[in-house]
């Protein structure tokens, strides 16, 4: 998983404006007490810090690895 395809998952999931303010804020254990932007940032890997943050969420298992090419081409809700 890549950076951006990090940020598609969340945007999509999230929603655009709650994704980055979540990826900013919350603080998770599991990245060793950084946010997942600060995660990312450390150099943990973009899919660690998916499943970190999709977990604290209750994402559920079906809901985290859409396919976001085909999420591009939907219009936006």
């Amino acid at each position: 998983m890549r950076h951006s395809e990090f940020w598609q998952l969340a945007e999509e999931v999230f929603g655009p404006e709650y994704a980055r303010s979540l990826a900013s804020d919350i603080v998770l254990s599991r990245l060793g007490g950084r946010t997942p932007v600060q995660g990312l940032d450390a150099g943990i890997p973009p899919r660690d810090v998916w499943e970190a943050l999709c977990d604290a969420q209750d994402v559920p298992p079906e809901r985290r690895w859409i396919d976001t090419r085909e999420a591009n081409r939907r219009p936006r809700r």
